[in-house]
């Protein structure tokens, strides 16, 4: 950097460079008292900024940070990592145009609630299932019974014919489908019952579906309709929210302060892509029409990933998919780290498969440039960002065991060129989603999967087919410690690599190689960073055990009657087995009546006494235990948080790391 062209030229190049990076954050601080976050026209401002910062960075590393071009280690490295970042600044940039615009149809649920009048829609609700447990499945199937819309039909898609199942549909009323083979995956199992319906004397007028381990809430059908005034609408999708904490934040002791990986997307980038008008069908959740079903024959089965596809399906015929930003079902979220990352490869796998498919962004299917971007957008992102975050972490290694410079900047023309920009994104992405951006936690939820989803990408791109359905696994016993090692072999080798090569590096002169001059500030500090995210990468692949648990944000007023006496105590966590009351003091196995609202007076007795009051062991009739199933998952508002609270996920971390369980 020309010290005469510095904003701030009497503190010199590093200061003037840093107090250029506090002006930036600066306004950053302020945008909060200025700016409304759902407002397209401060939203168009916030990027066009950051596209200009983005441009200024580009051009900076293209013009000023490669290796000269030669047949050398370095020449190769360098432009590789240049090329693979730029690739994902498009990505990220073609993100920033999606989020510029924000859609919420709250109101107009409101304004159209009932527009069928006296007479109800039929509506088929389809819980899809493999091989999810019966606890798993009652919670479900009783769910979808407690749903307030009367006209109604819950049918059970079992793709593993169990006679179980069966036997269990028929005592709760519901009706219960199987094919002879499992063709199409779950694509095929909606599809064979949409045959079956087509069959029936009256056939519905919109078809739910519901994963196995989704249960709606009571008004998820009503509210959903509503948007279904518009005839032009075929398919309306709602978030997914989660009762258990995903594997990310279970096994960092996050699950109080930090949001599950999928909060971004259900509640920030499916709301501005419905503001474009290309809201994503995520599969489960979702209430189409019947006639825009029956009219595309059904699921498309060319994608593991068939809810997408369906979305770009529909287009093509000239149905809209609409987006409800409302908490209307709630489902388990992957509890392990492998089914976790399993999932997300199945994803992106799904995603490059639409990519190829007959209605892919440069096939000659009838579809809008902004549904060709739309898919386009989304090879960017799982294309680039999973492998750009593996380059990260291992081409700064590159220079301390090889002397290879991939990136030659001084400390200073790195904090006026790539500072502002990541200032900037960071605190508007930060203001926009309530805090989801935190650096290293970002990191983390993107390298721990990148391996097999960067694997995934490419096999896709270039075999799209022949590749098998992967389901997620659900349930199963979680009570004990498990360590991933398979998966964190690659994070813990490079993070004691960063360890040794930067010891080395400073301690011994054989390797503190001079090459980068005052940019080895930089790699220090790149190292640093990547020591301080590959940590946290290691610690999330030791899988805490887990237990059942309904606590209510704030405890609540129940009575117990034991001994001839009833007391008003305080209900401070639940399960369908176990309550905890605080407020008075009882004998081991006192029995008694616990009154729970909206469930009846449960039998239970004491099986353990705390400090200010006792653990009970409930016995719950087959209709309490229903009750309490709907009171879990069926009544209420979004199951855990859904904005940050940094100092708390910090802190948690902290405990995490010193070898604390979570608190």
């Amino acid at each position: 950097m020309n010290r005469d062209l510095a904003p701030f030229p009497h503190l010199g190049e590093l200061g003037s460079s840093s107090a250029y990076l506090l002006l930036v954050a600066g306004i950053g601080l302020i945008l909060p008292f200025i700016v409304d976050p759902y407002r397209t026209r401060d939203r168009s401002i916030l990027f066009a900024i950051a596209f200009i910062l983005a441009a200024r960075y580009a051009w900076w590393r293209g013009a000023e940070t490669l290796a000269p071009l030669e047949f050398s280690a370095s020449a190769f490295f360098s432009y590789a990592l240049y090329g693979l970042e730029l690739a994902t600044l498009i990505g990220s940039l073609s993100a920033f145009v999606i989020l510029a615009r924000h859609k919420q149809r709250s109101i107009e649920a409101d304004e159209h609630a009932a527009w069928w009048g006296d007479k109800e829609p039929k509506v088929a609700v389809m819980i899809a299932t493999y091989n999810e447990d019966r606890e798993i499945l009652e919670r479900t199937i009783i769910g979808a019974k407690s749903l307030r819309h009367r006209n109604k039909e819950i049918i059970v898609l079992d793709d593993n014919r169990r006679d179980w199942l069966r036997d269990y549909c028929e005592t709760q009323n519901v009706r219960y489908m199987r094919r002879p083979d499992n063709k199409g995956s779950k694509a095929g199992n909606i599809n064979h019952a949409l045959d079956r319906l087509a069959e029936d004397p009256v056939p519905p007028d919109f078809c739910a579906v519901l994963d196995a381990d989704f249960v709606p809430h009571r008004g998820f059908i009503s509210r959903s309709l509503a948007l279904f005034h518009d005839p032009t609408v075929g398919l309306v999708q709602t978030p997914q929210h989660f009762f258990n904490a995903d594997p990310i934040q279970h096994n960092l002791g996050l699950s109080a302060s930090y949001p599950d990986e999928q909060r971004f997307f259900f509640d920030h980038m499916q709301c501005s892509r419905d503001a474009w008008g290309t809201a994503i069908c995520c599969g489960t959740s979702s209430i189409s029409r019947w006639d825009a079903l029956r009219e595309l024959g059904g699921f498309p089965t060319e994608s593991v990933t068939e809810d997408f596809m369906l979305t770009i399906a529909l287009q093509t015929i000239g149905w809209k998919t609409v987006y409800l930003n409302e908490p209307l079902t709630e489902g388990l979220a992957p509890e392990g780290i492998a089914e976790y990352i399993t999932q997300r490869a199945r994803w992106c796998l799904g995603l490059m498969q639409i990519a190829r498919s007959s209605v892919g962004p440069f096939s000659k299917a009838n579809l809008r440039i902004r549904d060709r971007w739309s898919v386009i957008d989304s090879v960017f992102f799982w294309a680039t960002s999973f492998p750009f975050r593996l380059a990260a972490v291992v081409f700064p290694l590159l220079y301390w065991f090889f002397n290879i410079t991939v990136v030659d900047a001084q400390l200073a023309d790195v904090l006026i060129y790539f500072g502002p920009y990541y200032v900037w994104v960071t605190m508007v992405m930060n203001l926009l989603s309530r805090g989801l951006m935190i650096p290293v936690m970002h990191d983390v939820s993107q390298l721990i999967g990148s391996i097999p989803i960067t694997r995934a990408a490419y096999t896709g791109l270039f075999r799209p087919k022949g590749h098998k359905f992967s389901v997620t696994a659900k349930g199963g016993d979680r009570s004990k410690v498990v360590v991933q090692w398979r998966l964190m072999a690659p994070f813990a080798i490079c993070l004691v690599l960063s360890v040794v090569g930067l010891c080395l590096g400073i301690f011994d002169d054989n390797f503190a190689y001079n090459d980068a001059g005052d940019g080895k500030w930089v790699i220090v500090f790149w190292t640093v960073y990547n020591m301080a995210v590959l940590t946290v990468t290691c610690f999330t692949c030791i899988e805490l055990p887990r237990a059942e648990s309904h606590i209510a944000d704030k405890p609540e007023r129940v009575s117990f009657t034991a001994n001839g006496r009833s007391d008003a105590l305080w209900l401070s966590s639940l399960t369908l087995d176990t309550a905890r009351l605080r407020g008075n003091l009882y004998p081991l196995q006192t029995r008694g009546i616990l009154h729970l609202p909206d469930v009846g007076d449960l039998e239970a007795y004491v099986i353990a006494t705390t400090t200010d009051g006792a653990r009970l062991k409930l016995e719950p009739t087959p209709e309490q235990r229903e009750a309490l199933f709907v009171r879990f998952y069926a009544e209420g508002d979004a199951p855990g948080i859904v904005s940050t609270r940094t100092s708390a996920v910090i802190a948690d971390i902290a405990r995490r790391i010193s070898f604390g369980l979570p608190g």
